[in-house]
């Protein structure tokens, strides 16, 4: 196995961990794949979580910042909360829908609003200098048209001072297909190593690397 790129902010590689939140309606679909195959090549000592969004039962988000009552949480959004928190690198694994993430990822960054408005939260402060990276399969070979996505998670970090590692591509329309995929096969064996920079609006081509 290659060597695995310390971050910049001077944390150890052995002091990482991994989650990895798919976004598919579908199991086993290509961006999973394609997900799995770059998570083969972190250093088996750091952690990695997989949560599957199409398995826990959130409900849209509600907007409760102007309220004077705070909505009651329940237990999926919980789980998601903290499992966002304790990771210091977190995957968003998602099918590009409509030039953009599906539905249940975007529901799952929707309740990032919630939980930096919290009463007593500090999820802002401790999402600061964790890293933000995407993977996604399309039918299309033409990555630009991912392009959605890509500023979609770039200015999500760059808000909360991230770092983002870019997006992995993968194309693919047909169960399995993203395994014909050379090219994206090539890039998941290196995706992880690359040093995520800081987020900046807007996102920069190279700042993140495809």
């Amino acid at each position: 196995m290659t060597s695995f790129v310390v971050p910049r902010d001077g944390r150890a590689a052995t002091d990482r961990s991994f989650l990895f939140v798919l976004g598919s309606s579908r199991p086993d679909g290509n961006t999973e794949i394609l997900a799995r195959a770059a998570a083969e090549q972190l250093p088996a000592e750091i952690p990695q979580r997989w949560v599957d969004l199409s398995a826990l039962p959130l409900p849209d988000f509600q907007d409760g910042r102007h309220e004077t009552d705070a909505l009651p949480g329940g237990e999926s959004e919980e789980t998601l909360r903290r499992a966002t928190v304790e990771a210091t690198d977190i995957v968003l694994a998602s099918p590009l829908y409509w030039y953009t993430l599906s539905a249940g990822t975007k529901r799952y960054l929707d309740y990032w609003s919630g939980w930096l408005t919290a009463p007593g939260s500090d999820f802002k402060e401790r999402m600061a200098g964790r890293t933000l990276w995407g993977v996604t399969v399309m039918a299309d070979r033409d990555e630009a048209v991912g392009d959605g996505l890509v500023t979609t998670l770039n200015n999500s970090a760059a808000y909360l001072r991230m770092r983002f590692g870019g997006v992995l591509f993968g194309n693919g329309s047909r169960p399995g297909q993203v395994r014909a995929d050379e090219r994206a096969a090539i890039r998941a064996k290196t995706f992880f190593q690359r040093a995520a920079p800081l987020a900046r609006f807007p996102y920069e081509e190279g700042a993140g690397e495809r």
